[in-house]
């Protein structure tokens, strides 16, 4: 008998036939980051637009500025250079969503890390996306500042498309890397102060006893990523607008950039542009994480209806 027992104890366990293990959840699609930013870059545009201006421009005031966009090209002059940011979304934004997951993985950095090893993953992130989207960020430069210059400095670029091929073709292939340095160094710093601090300050805020994973975490989380990226990136943006919109004899190393720049304004004209960079960011990092889980529970649901019709 107890031989018996022995050897029907040593037999494995099967699980009734009714009982389905379950699977492994497939990853979302990597592009999601940038049609998330994409469409959250569309609705801001608008002040977008007014940031580059004031930045690479002698517009003074964020309304002033606004006012006079409408006033010489209309209601539609918000929307100038729109072809430039979404080029700009869809390879810069695109590339840091999934750099920075891959990055995550890479470091070990999950939910409850420590805030070094978000901000190292996304650093790593910054620096792919800003080397790999750089063309796309000078073009949005150009097309949104364009208008505000006088006449005859003006490119006339089309679209985005037509920038680039302009581009190559009147300044060469090296223009494509016009400003890399600013610009990565602000990838750099947006990437290791906005998706790090977000997931950063979502983590503490749901240790907290008032707030549970919902869009009030998602709003209160992106507010407090947003300033803390506003400030953080400010000085490199600033630089990388003006080294960036600056085109053939006009265009300048960063460094004559910086040196011209400080002794004509001073050290604050790192900031300047401060308020509508940070009006606009604090709208654009809420829709894109809202949107971002609109979007992949559109995925999930896509799924789940495909595993029924088979």
């Amino acid at each position: 008998m107890s031989k018996a027992l022995e050897s029907a104890a040593a037999l494995p366990v099967q699980p009734p036939a009714d009982v389905v293990p379950p699977k492994k959840k497939q990853p979302y699609p990597f592009w999601l980051g940038g049609v998330a930013a994409t469409i959250a870059a569309s609705i801001t545009h608008p002040l977008d637009l007014t940031k580059v201006r004031l930045q690479a421009t002698g517009d003074k005031r964020m309304i002033e500025s606004i006012r006079k966009t409408v006033r010489t090209a209309g209601a539609r002059g918000l929307f100038d250079g729109i072809t430039g940011t979404w080029l700009r979304q869809m390879s810069y934004s695109l590339c840091r969503f999934w750099a920075y997951d891959e990055s995550k993985k890479i470091v070990g950095a999950g939910p409850q890390s420590p805030a070094w090893k978000l901000a190292l993953a996304g650093s790593m992130a910054g620096g792919i996306a800003g080397l790999v989207g750089n063309p796309g960020e000078i073009i949005m430069v150009r097309l949104q500042g364009d208008l505000a210059k006088p006449p005859e400095k003006q490119l006339g670029y089309k679209n985005a498309i037509d920038g680039l091929i302009r581009m190559v073709r009147e300044e060469g292939w090296s223009s494509l890397g016009r400003g890399v340095g600013p610009n990565v160094f602000r990838a750099i710093l947006m990437n290791a102060s906005q998706l790090a601090s977000y997931d950063f300050f979502k983590a503490e805020l749901l240790k907290t006893s008032y707030f549970e994973d919902n869009i009030n975490v998602h709003v209160a989380a992106s507010f407090a990523a947003g300033t803390v990226a506003t400030t953080v990136c400010s000085p490199a943006d600033v630089i990388k607008s003006r080294v960036m919109s600056a085109s053939g004899k006009d265009g300048s190393s960063t460094l004559q950039v910086i040196k011209t720049s400080f002794r004509n304004e001073g050290p604050m004209f790192m900031f300047k542009g401060w308020v509508p960079a940070w009006t606009r960011l604090q709208p654009t990092t809420i829709l894109i994480f809202v949107t971002l889980e609109q979007l992949k529970n559109l995925v999930d649901w896509t799924r789940e209806l495909r595993a029924k019709q088979e």
